[in-house]
């Protein structure tokens, strides 16, 4: 049975992949992925966010202090994100001499400022490919959707020209022309889109009057949302789809590769079963495919998504009907 598959360009061994998290932050653990059966590993993020907010600190910091430099602040502004890249470069150069399964660096951003040179370190540093995380939240009252685009494309631009390696673009659902704008990112030139990047979300602690995370993890439930944009994206856009958020077992990844991705991320399973598990959820695949007599994953990749679909229209619908209409409730 051949679980390969091509992702980014580069020939792996199976369609699971380990998303970008903490678990892929230490080469203990990148052992230990690939030792489990993991087609390829994304390493854990470098932050723009992280980075501005260090130096911000420092400045809060240094503000009571009389006669500071402008120049002290360039040197520490230089100094913080020297150290951040650092340790992420030496991060990807311990797990290129160590591992045979690619490494892809992944770069978390929301602009287009001097970050992206982020891309050309990583690659020198040994990186097969990287991954770009962009998320810029629409709360902004006088951004419009045009000046949003044109922010990811300028990043995706600035990206491209500064590196010859693969990258992909993991995107969120935030779009209301989310078909055409996978679509035109797809055509900029990047290998691969990753539908879909999770956030962080805040709640509530009503007694101490603080904000504190949600759903850190994501659940089985949140297959749905990536499942069904892969299903109308599959077969229509101009590079690899890659499945992230709610891959949670086997029968997930047979899921998203029968809606039509080249290759499935996982996370939020590890934490809660630990690595290993990875070699249940091959297994899980495995065995799916004996049941079908299928002997590679091409045999039915896309078979479910919506170009191959007799009724095309399921992959659209919106608004529950005739499921509410057969439910009786005693409201009483």
């Amino acid at each position: 049975m051949d679980l390969s598959v091509n992702y980014l360009g580069l020939k792996i061994k199976s369609p699971i992949v380990v998303g970008s998290s903490g678990i892929t932050n230490s080469l203990e653990n990148l052992k230990k992925i690939e030792k489990s059966g993991a087609g390829a590993v994304v390493l854990k993020s470098i932050f723009e966010e992280e980075i501005q907010y260090e130096y911000k600190h420092l400045m809060q910091e240094e503000s009571d202090t009389e006669g500071i430099a402008l120049g002290y602040l360039d040197y520490y502004d230089y100094k913080i994100k020297e150290d951040n890249i650092k340790k992420y470069i030496e991060l990807i150069k311990s797990a290129k001499s160590t591992l045979s399964i690619p490494v892809i660096a992944s770069v978390n951003c929301k602009s287009s400022y001097e970050w992206t040179f982020f891309a050309k370190q990583l690659e020198e540093a040994g990186a097969d490919a990287i991954e770009v995380n962009l998320f810029i939240l629409p709360s902004d009252f006088n951004m419009s959707c045009e000046k949003v685009h044109n922010t990811y494309m300028d990043i995706i631009a600035k990206i491209k020209k500064e590196t010859t390696i693969p990258v992909a673009i993991k995107l969120s659902y935030y779009f209301a022309d989310l078909a055409s704008f996978v679509k035109k990112v797809s055509e900029s030139g990047v290998s691969g889109v990753v539908l879909f990047n999770r956030f962080f979300h805040p709640d509530f602690d009503i007694e101490n009057f603080k904000i504190v995370p949600s759903n850190v993890l994501s659940r089985s439930s949140d297959l749905a949302i990536s499942l069904r944009w892969m299903s109308i994206l599959s077969g229509r856009v101009g590079c690899d789809l890659i499945a992230s958020t709610g891959v949670h077992d086997g029968a997930s990844v047979v899921k998203e590769l029968l809606a039509g991705a080249d290759v499935v991320q996982v996370v939020s399973s590890l934490y809660k079963h630990g690595i290993e598990y990875l070699e249940e959820m091959t297994d899980e695949l495995k065995a799916w495919m004996e049941r079908h007599s299928y002997t590679k994953i091409d045999d039915f990749k896309g078979k479910m998504n919506q170009i191959n679909s007799p009724n095309p229209a399921e992959y659209e619908r919106v608004q529950f009907m005739k499921y509410f209409e057969d439910k009786k409730y005693d409201l009483a």
